[in-house]
């Protein structure tokens, strides 16, 4: 019976469906061994989940009542991991850059929003909209620093600058987000569920990375574990950047609900929004008008609250 189910790999083609890969990376996960349609399946597949949580946060913004800027934040998520599935299936280059350079505008929208926030309170250091005239400012230096690193990516085509620079730029604008946090935000259950919330997307951003570093560095251990142990299918769960699409677009959710709260938190609107977990592990932003269907708590591993109307039950204030 197991004979039907297991298989042995078969040798990687050098070129399937989509013709000889054009990509300046090639992953661990072997080419064409599933399918002759899709180049990396376990790399390709997995990206599912990061559309997946996409269309979920970008309907969630919507449904909630939140700022436009979340529902592009969401939007883009979506678009990296379109881009990324196209990559992995083709391994053509036109699709890498369609996976990597969203990447770096998606985000640098909560980089402008956060960006122009802070700039705001540290001038005026009062709630409140900052002017269009600084936000226009701030969004042209970064998305104008996004268009220069595009043009400097494109020549060079060197994985090395897209990533060093995506890297930076998510630092920057964790650091700008921690500092607003702690200046601005003082009801104690909001500093807990802000610092839950990012420190979870920073730990399960940094685990995907850590598996990805596996993949890198031994490629040939896990080929080698595949082939002679695991066999397909159950070698598909052996391929660590797979993990990693997994991994991030989850810490990613986390790190654009910390966003969504902490500009609650500063616009003065904590009583007109609830930030539940659902089933105590899953955070999301409900507007008071909305009803919490699902068991939640109001803080990470909490206590379940009764369900019912939102703004009944958070409290929390920045002052």
């Amino acid at each position: 019976m197991f004979k039907h189910i297991f298989k042995k790999y078969p040798e990687p083609l050098e070129t399937g469906y989509w013709g000889k890969p054009t990509s300046t990376i090639d992953w661990c996960e072997e080419n064409y061994v599933v399918s002759p349609f899709v180049a990396e399946w376990s790399n390709t597949i997995t990206n599912s989940a990061f559309v997946a949580l996409a269309m979920y946060v970008t309907w969630s913004a919507y449904y909630h009542k939140l700022e436009k800027r979340f529902v592009m934040i969401g939007v883009g998520l979506g678009t990296v991991g379109v881009g990324s599935w196209l990559f992995h299936m083709t391994l053509r280059y036109e699709y890498q850059l369609l996976d990597e350079l969203p990447m770096i505008y998606a985000t640098c929208i909560p980089a402008w929003s956060i960006f122009s926030e802070e700039q705001h309170l540290l001038r005026n250091n009062t709630r409140g909209t900052p002017s269009l005239i600084r936000q226009s400012i701030i969004g042209a230096v970064v998305f104008g620093s996004a268009g220069i690193l595009t043009v400097v990516y494109m020549l060079y085509r060197d994985p090395t600058i897209h990533q060093t620079a995506y890297a930076v730029l998510n630092v920057i604008v964790v650091f700008s987000a921690g500092a607003m946090a702690s200046k601005y935000v003082h009801d104690p259950l909001a500093k807990r569920n802000l610092r839950n919330t990012m420190a979870l997307s920073i730990s399960i951003f940094l685990l995907g990375y850590f598996l990805w570093q596996l993949d890198v560095h031994f490629c040939s251990f896990w080929i080698f574990v595949r082939r002679t142990f695991l066999n397909l299918p159950l070698g598909v769960f052996l391929e660590l950047h797979s993990w990693w699409h997994l991994l991030t677009g989850s810490g990613v959710y986390f790190y654009i609900v910390h966003l969504e709260y902490l500009r609650i938190l500063t616009h003065g609107q904590s009583n007109d929004y609830t930030l539940c977990w659902r089933w105590k592990v899953f955070p999301e932003l409900i507007h008071s008008s909305r009803t919490i269907s699902t068991n939640y708590s109001t803080q990470f591993l909490g206590s379940y609250e009764a369900s019912q109307p939102s703004a009944k039950v958070d409290h929390a204030k920045s002052e």
